[in-house]
């Protein structure tokens, strides 16, 4: 056998006698082998053969290391006898010098960007990151944008998670009550008497509640959108009293137009009742329109402190001689008085007016009331378009004052000078 001659291991004439081999095998030359601690030589050429003695006492561990590698340790096999040669295989694996990391966000599918830069959307792995600290930014349509400071590390992946917050968006509620000065209430809270503008609400649904004295409490759900006015009109409903009543009226289908007397009071809504309040003792007649349907008309007495009930089963037929009023105003909101009744707030649409010729007036505070006259055929929708102008505080005319004073001094002296003629 020939001996291969290994840096820092002394040269042996022959191979025999006591003397046995390791042969360490390395996929990487220039690597430093040590056997339990001793330095034995460096791999080169793939190998290096390390003698020992059989009679002496066996060496228990390995350790290859080079810099730029991990350090390999383990058990050396049972030491060779005289003349015979043991093989060790060693693979070392290169450092990591670079790290990763992993984001994730809430909502899934935020836009990711690493020091500024657009990196993917998360779920997401960004690799190959040198080592040091980064900047982490998460952005989603929606939700505010969130920031975070991450540290890389050779060889390992730090994990960021981001949680998103919705932005809060807003709109504006307009509230008015017919009689006014109802106490409102939203989501439980105070929020000021009828009429009352809420603005800065939030995107989302909310409870309107209204109370007045001597009135049934009022109470609805609104969706507020961001940047939508809502408006609210709240028909107060009597508590009744010894010398009036009321009539429920329910339709089917409903949507029907109610009158009382001949007088309109509303439509009938798809879920519930009609109330028609503070109606005077006595009998009266109501009537329940709706296109395409014959009216329905039935007599109704009333008693005091007390509810009657009308149920109105609409039949199919032609068309009732009865048209629409359709009312705007710049601005809105603004109160619709048809023959001087109470009929809602403006953009409204009133169905099942009979056909004939109507005074129509809006109502506004601070602005001058305005008024017109419309003709309502069969079939037909008469409009009205009002353009309402603040009203004016007059102001009193600089130099006035001084006139004034000089005339009622002149009138004066006249009274003197003809009471000592006399």
């Amino acid at each position: 056998m020939v001996l291969i001659l290994c840096a820092g291991i002394p040269a042996v004439s022959a191979i025999g006698g006591d003397q046995g081999w390791y042969r360490v095998h390395c996929n990487i030359d220039g690597a430093d082998v040590y056997f339990d601690g001793q330095y034995k030589g460096t791999t080169y050429g793939g190998t290096l053969d390390v003698p020992v003695y059989s009679t002496a006492t066996p060496f228990k561990a390995v350790r290859v290391e080079k810099s730029g590698y991990q350090a390999y340790s383990s058990t050396l096999p049972s030491q060779p006898g005289a003349g015979e040669t043991r093989d060790v295989y060693v693979t070392l694996q290169p450092v990591e010098t670079a790290g990763s990391i992993y984001v994730t966000s809430s909502p899934s599918g935020a836009a990711i960007y690493l020091n500024g830069n657009y990196r993917g959307v998360a779920p997401l792995t960004i690799k190959n990151l040198a080592p040091g600290t980064y900047s982490l930014e998460a952005d989603y349509s929606g939700y505010q944008s969130d920031l975070a400071t991450v540290t890389v590390r050779a060889g390992q992946q730090s994990d960021v998670r981001f949680t998103l917050k919705p932005i809060q968006q807003y709109g504006s509620v307009k509230i008015s009550s017919n009689p006014s000065g109802a106490y409102v209430y939203m989501d439980g809270a105070y929020k000021g008497r009828t009429p009352l503008t809420l603005n800065s609400v939030s995107a989302k649904n909310h409870i309107i509640e209204l109370d007045l004295a001597g009135y049934y409490d009022w109470k609805t759900t609104i969706s507020v959108a961001s940047g939508v006015t809502r408006y609210v009109n709240a028909q107060m409903a009597p508590l009744p009293s010894e010398t009036t009543g009321a009539i429920d009226v329910v339709s089917y289908p409903a949507g029907a137009d109610v009158f009382l007397d001949d007088k309109y009071q509303g439509k009938t809504p798809s879920a519930g009742v009609l109330t028609i309040s503070n109606v005077r003792i006595g009998s009266h007649t109501v009537r329940v329109a709706l296109s395409g349907y014959q009216d329905y008309t039935t007599s109704v007495g009333v008693s005091g402190a007390t509810t009657s009930h009308v149920t109105a089963a609409l039949q199919p037929g032609q068309p009732t001689s009865t048209g629409s009023i359709a009312v705007t105003s710049s601005p809105s909101g603004a109160e619709i008085y048809i023959d001087n009744a109470y009929k809602g707030i403006t953009p409204l649409t009133i169905d099942g007016v009979a056909a004939g010729t109507y005074a129509i007036r809006v109502a506004l505070a601070g602005y001058n009331d305005w008024s017109t006259s419309v003709h309502v055929g069969s079939g037909s929708t008469a409009s009205a378009s009002a353009s309402l102008t603040p009203v004016s505080t007059p102001t009193a005319k600089a130099g006035m004052a001084p006139f004034a004073v000089v005339g009622a001094l002149g009138l004066l002296g006249l009274l003197v000078a003809l009471h000592r003629r006399d």
